[in-house]
């Protein structure tokens, strides 16, 4: 998942997702649009709103969403907490947190340390 979350702006929050589309491993799709309906329901709400209309926290959510409609068996998540108000902040530590807890391996580069001790079961830290 990118850093600087590339969503298209002028295309829907659905449009966006449907972008990042494909068969996993195998040819498993186990994320479709209801998959990240029931997952996101803010998304759900919002599937018809540009992407470019979306806060930065939302945005950081649909890039999230994006990256699992690939059906990936890994989520690399590159400076997840970048550049977003606390608030959103704890928002994204908790979709993180159910991420984990639906069994998906997630490797995060992140600089808050505060917000890595938080969602890791595992660190390394880099100096």
């Amino acid at each position: 998942m990118p850093e600087d979350r590339q969503i298209f702006p002028e295309h829907s929050v659905e449009d966006n997702l449907l972008i990042g589309a494909k068969p996993g491993l195998g040819g498993r799709y186990d994320w479709t649009l209801k998959t990240i309906y029931d997952v996101f329901p803010m998304l759900g709400a919002m599937r018809g709103r540009l992407g470019g209309r979306l806060s930065g926290g939302e945005q950081q959510m649909l890039t999230t969403a994006r990256s699992r409609m690939g059906n990936p068996d890994l989520l690399l998540l590159d400076e997840p907490s970048e550049g977003l108000a606390p608030i959103i902040v704890e928002k994204i530590g908790e979709l993180i947190h159910r991420l984990r807890g639906m069994g998906i391996t997630l490797v995060v580069a992140e600089q808050n340390m505060h917000f890595c001790l938080d969602i890791a079961s595992h660190v390394a830290v880099i100096d």
